[in-house]
């Protein structure tokens, strides 16, 4: 499986589950705009992939929960291409503590901010260069947290409200842009173990019936989605959580 001539947007991308959609779609062929809040987290996984070959891939800074940060985002991309094949929505910020006053007003504005606005901005301003690709997907991380009836995570309330918001936002997304051709992808993965892409443990994580879910297997349903063809629109992916 090849994405050769796919043009990928990831958001928060400097880290985590972000960089390792980042070095794994570079390395199948695809050329990957990648953002993260700060610029230099974003330019540090973008070195790590030139390093690893002749890469097409570019870096950019992009605070989802601020709207002028996604508008430049986006501006600053359609100075590089005409297109975009693929959005994945990455980023949101995670907030622990099962007691709601356990988190400053702050930080519940932020994490709502860049968990819900900043998804919804960040498709409205992309939509323009995804309509131009005969092949617009727009993937979703969600999380079990945006799953009904979930309460097995110790999440803070506000990053259930968050993740609840994405789920809601990407249901009726999908019906509004199928007719466009757009197929829009969610997943609800539970906590997950994400071993670095560039380690040996990437190879070596098991990934048996009793063992947690792994990055590697989120990559590959994320593949597999987008690599169908085109009249074939997997709406979600939900997993069983240990």
């Amino acid at each position: 499986m090849r994405f050769d001539n796919h043009r990928v947007i990831i958001t928060a991308a400097g880290r985590d589950f972000g960089r390792t959609l980042a070095i794994q779609l570079a390395d199948l062929g695809a050329e990957v705009f990648l953002s993260a809040r700060s610029l230099d987290a974003a330019e540090r996984v973008r070195d790590e992939i030139r390093d690893r070959g002749p890469h097409q891939v570019h870096a950019f800074a992009c605070d989802l929960s601020d709207p002028a940060s996604i508008r430049d985002f986006a501006t600053s991309v359609a100075r590089h291409t005409d297109r975009v094949d693929i959005l994945i929505n990455n980023g949101s910020r995670y907030l622990e503590g099962p007691d709601l006053l356990s988190a400053s007003d702050a930080d519940v504005v932020d994490t709502i901010a860049s968990g819900a606005t900043g998804t919804v901005l960040t498709v409205k301003n992309f939509l323009p260069l995804l309509l131009n690709s005969d092949k617009p997907d727009v993937v979703t991380m969600v999380s079990a947290c945006g799953a009904a009836g979930h309460q097995r995570s110790d999440a803070h309330d506000a990053f259930y409200a968050a993740k609840s918001a994405q789920a809601g936002f990407t249901e009726i997304l999908s019906m509004r842009l199928r007719p466009q051709g757009v197929r829009v992808i969610s997943l609800y993965p539970p906590d997950f173990d994400n071993a670095d892409p560039l380690s040996k443990e990437w190879e070596t994580t098991p990934r048996g019936a009793k063992d947690a879910l792994t990055a590697q297997s989120l990559v590959d349903c994320i593949l597999f989605a987008v690599a169908q063809p085109r009249d074939c629109f997997i709406k979600a992916f939900h997993f069983e959580q240990a």
